[in-house]
């Protein structure tokens, strides 16, 4: 089993596109890198805490590899927006790739490399690729929210503008 951690603005929607694979056996939301212990989502969403509102996702690498895992994250969100992600703003928002090991960064920014040559964006990813340091559970209420708070999740997904993108650059909803 292998743990990744990434950070593509609101958890709640990082957790509904990796939860359907084969290979992964949990997506859990929380908050990552900061400086607090224990943060709370009031104190991260206040952006003071230094945490970035992230996934941690447990998955076996001999069924879905690390490079697929972030061939789905990049589908997720703006990696060209680092001051936060569609509606929400400030840095408690901003993307990001939590490396756990020296393989994970090289296929992250192995990743980064190759989309960028591929001219997908309207601009360079800019999404930074970060040392592992911490990452805090969140609170129930923000676990799996696509499914226990679908109609909540469905209106921020498409009025945040998010929707919206991925439909653009990716096709898929």
């Amino acid at each position: 089993m292998a743990i990744a951690t990434l950070a593509g603005g609101c958890f709640w929607c990082l957790v509904k596109p990796f939860d359907q694979f084969e290979g992964v056996n949990s997506v859990v939301s929380g908050y990552s890198n900061g400086h607090v212990e224990n943060p709370t989502y009031q104190e991260v969403t206040s952006g003071t805490t230094g945490h970035v509102e992230a996934v941690q996702i447990d998955f076996d690498e001999d069924v879905m590899s690390y490079e697929k895992l972030l061939d789905i994250f990049f589908k997720t969100f703006d990696p060209t927006d680092t001051g936060g992600q569609f509606g929400d703003r400030g840095p408690q928002y901003m993307p990001a790739i939590f490396y756990h090991d020296d393989e994970q960064k090289r296929v992250a920014e192995a990743t980064i490399e190759s989309l960028d040559a591929q001219n997908i964006f309207n601009g360079p990813i800019r999404t930074p690729v970060l040392p592992y340091k911490n990452f805090y559970r969140a609170e129930e209420e923000h676990q799996d929210f696509y499914k226990t708070n679908s109609a909540h999740y469905n209106a921020y997904f498409k009025g945040s503008g998010r929707k919206s993108f991925l439909e653009e650059h990716w096709g898929v909803e």
